[in-house]
């Protein structure tokens, strides 16, 4: 039986692309922290974020865009503003 192709989406896909930035760009502050238990703290807090993009990355290379996508991306967008909201970096 043939395998059935994923439905690709270029303007999600820009916003997984963005996502990846951010998450990239947050954790490298994270790690510029000096203080240890202050920058513990920050992981801990930022750990919903990366796990956040980690599903909704998943999903799109294993099933592509589908009913659960905007679902995901707003699970992120929700967790990154509360993270901004919560702590400044």
């Amino acid at each position: 039986m043939p395998k059935k192709r994923r439905k690709l989406n270029k303007d999600f896909e820009k916003q997984i692309y963005t996502s990846k930035k951010n998450v990239e760009l947050v954790l490298a502050k994270i790690y510029d922290i000096d203080d240890e238990d202050i920058q513990k703290e920050y992981m801990s807090a930022f750990n919903n974020v990366v796990y956040s993009y980690d599903q909704l990355k998943n999903d799109y290379e294993l099933t592509g865009f589908n009913d659960n996508s905007d679902k995901l991306i707003a699970e992120y967008n929700v967790a990154f503003s509360t993270f901004e909201s919560e702590f400044e970096i």
